[in-house]
Formats: structure tokens, sequence, C-alpha cells
């Protein structure tokens, strides 16, 4: 709740910044923009006395976004995927990223301080996930098995192109195949349940700064709460900073800290630094 309050307390101070009269010219047009990237880390030892492993990573991602905005209506779409493996010490590759991301809002322009919006969400695997806590990886997700499906309705606050932010109602979906552990339902001992509804509160907030001519900083915090379970929220943030070498070469750090109750009753966190090269397609 803490970190919560202050992403909102944040968000409208930045919104107290003057915004420009100037008449914007990507009315009544569809922006796109495709962005594809592969980003690697290696380490090697040969004959080192103080010990070590060798172990290089990779991961692949893509970014879509297609923008339209009126006097009427704005509608966004982002697509962001993520693929990546990891080997250690000579083992098997692991898959340590495996993810697709669809958003889409849909807002009304009242002339108001914050807009009516609708949105959809999904979260899913791109294709199958592994625990590897054993000997042997046990097979724990695949694609659409989870798939989370969120769609909420209230009111956001985009007239910046720093931060934008949006609190409404939500309805949650969980559906499932064969990896029913996600939908599940404790109470119910006498079957496993495929499919989970849940209604309550979720907050979404983007944030993309220049810190530097060469240096960007963004950052994404979804929280979600169980108007049942009012008091426990989900936390997802996630967080990457940029460093442009050039046109094309980059050094990236990235911090993804997850909290969700019903999966875990600790944090998760996950930081990594990478090389790696980017390409806009469009």
């Amino acid at each position: 709740m803490v970190l919560f309050r202050n992403f909102l307390t944040f968000s409208f101070l930045i919104s107290s910044i003057s915004i420009s009269n100037t008449p914007d010219s990507t009315f009544n047009q569809w922006i796109p923009s495709l962005v594809g990237g592969l980003n690697f880390s290696q380490i090697a030892f040969s004959n080192w006395t103080k010990g070590g492993q060798n172990s290089i990573n990779w991961t692949l991602n893509g970014d879509f976004d297609l923008n339209y905005k009126n006097e009427i209506i704005g509608f966004t779409t982002k697509i962001n995927t993520i693929y990546g493996r990891t080997k250690l010490n000579g083992n098997d590759y692991r898959t340590n990223e495996n993810e697709i991301y669809l958003d889409q809002v849909l807002s009304y322009h009242a002339n108001w301080k914050v807009d009516p919006f609708i949105s959809n969400s999904i979260q899913t695997q791109i294709t199958t996930g592994y625990d590897y806590a054993d000997e042997k990886p046990v097979k724990v997700a695949d694609f659409f098995d989870p798939a989370i499906i969120t769609q909420s309705l209230g009111f956001t606050y985009d007239k910046l192109t720093t931060v934008q932010t949006r609190l409404g109602v939500a309805f949650q979906h969980t559906t499932t195949k064969k990896y029913r552990k996600y939908s599940d339902d404790p109470e119910t001992q006498e079957k496993l349940e495929s499919y989970k509804f849940e209604t309550g509160v979720e907050s979404v907030t983007n944030a993309k700064f220049n810190l530097d001519k060469n240096l960007v900083a963004e950052s994404k915090l979804i929280l979600f709460t169980r108007f049942e379970e009012i008091k426990v929220w989900d936390v997802r943030w996630d967080n990457k900073m940029i460093a442009k070498i050039n046109s094309w070469l980059n050094v990236i750090f990235t911090y993804n800290f997850i909290f969700k109750k019903s999966e875990s009753q600790t944090a998760q966190m996950k930081e990594a630094w990478q090389m790696g090269v980017t390409y806009s397609f469009i």
C-alpha cells in the first residue's frame, strides 16, 4: 500500500507541470511502433584458481505499440514479448524468461482532470515453462495455461508523455487447461477448477523518463486487490534502464518485483545486467 500511495502522489505532482497548448499533429492518425532486441551476458573461466562457473544468458524481446487519438477518444494497444534462456557450467539450457503481455485501453476525453476508460489485458507464456528446483525439470505452465485476463473500467490520467496512470474496478479471469493450480479453489477439495473469476480494484501506472541524452528509464507498476481480501494486493513492478552506446547497441539493467500471495508467501525479485542490440522495424 505504501508503494501504491507513493506512485499516485508522484503522478499527481508531475501533473502540475504545464502542458503546451500547441495543436497535436498526431490527432486522427494510427501511430504504430515495433522494436525488437537481443540481449546477452556471458562469463567464462579457464584455470581460474579462485573458482567460478561458466555461464551464458540470452534474451529475445519485442515491443509493439499502436496508438490513436482524436478530440473524443484515445486508444492504445501494447504487446510485450520476452523469451530467454541461460546455460550454467555446461548444463542444458534453461528457460528464464517466457511471457507475452497484451494491454489495451480505450479512453473518452471528457474534458475533466481525468478521463473515463475501459481496458483489457492478457498475460500468458509463449511456450512451455519449467520448474528447475529438482534435478529433473518439471513442466508447470504452457501457452494460455494459465492465462490471466483482466478487464477494468474507471478513470485514467494520461495528459503527460512521461507518466500515465489509471485506477478502476477490475474483473480478473484465470483460465487453465492442464496446470490447474493457478485456477483451483482450495476450498473445493473434490475437484480442480480450470477457471477462476475474481472482482476487485486494479491500478496501472506507466512511466518513462529521459535521464540523460543517452539514458532512459522505464517503469510499470500493476496493483490488483480482490474485494473479498481487500488488504492483500498483488504487485508487479517492472523496471528497465537503458544506456544507449550507439543507434543499435545498448547496455540494459532490469529489475522485476512480484508479490502474489496465491503463488508465493514471499516476494519474488529478479535483476539483470545485459548488453544488447536493438532494431526499430516501424
